[in-house]
């Protein structure tokens, strides 16, 4: 597919990450909780690729109905990676508001078990070197990185506003991505 057609066929996912971001919080009625992982081996950490915005980011996602978040987050990093992991610490909650509010549990995982995989929901997954972290990263996981690289003594709580700075910066690196293929 030619780069042209790459950018245009981005115009469906950002319409439905507008709803998605600026709709639908105001229709739910409890506050978003994502659970994700920075998973850490001797290959680095591990990042995924969505197939909606397209970037680096921590592989995770939300509770299914009467789901624990630990469980959920071993599911999803599973569904997304391939990869079976244990809970290592958990290293804060990151409640941000603005563009899509919601609180991010992370945890810091290792792998035991699996073998990292793209699936149907991330085309794309790899290990990078922590110290060498890719510019496409969503800049909204560099700090829940640091953090769970850090391995600070105790868990961090931090407020974060996502406005159009960060919705700008997300889309920066989604055009990148789909311009390089």
């Amino acid at each position: 597919m030619g780069r042209a057609l790459r950018l245009l066929a981005a115009l469906p996912s950002y319409a439905a990450l507008a709803w998605w971001g600026i709709v639908a919080p105001r229709r739910e009625r409890t506050p978003l909780v994502v659970y994700q992982a920075v998973i850490v081996a001797s290959e680095g950490v591990a990042l995924a690729v969505r197939r909606e915005l397209r970037g680096w980011e921590l592989p995770g996602g939300a509770a299914q109905p009467g789901e624990g978040g630990e469980a959920a987050l071993r599911r999803e990093v599973a569904e997304e990676t391939g990869l079976a992991v244990e809970i290592e610490a958990f290293v804060g909650d990151y409640h941000r508001s603005g563009f899509r509010p919601h609180t991010a549990r992370v945890y810091r995982c290792r792998p035991v078990g699996g073998a990292l995989r793209p699936s149907a929901e991330t085309p794309a997954v790899a290990w990078f070197d922590p110290n060498a972290l890719p510019r496409t990263l969503f800049p909204w996981y560099r700090g829940p990185l640091a953090d769970a690289l850090a391995k600070l003594p105790e868990p961090v709580a931090t407020h974060e506003r996502q406005g159009w700075r960060h919705v700008a910066a997300g889309l920066a690196i989604d055009l990148a991505m789909r311009w390089r293929g």
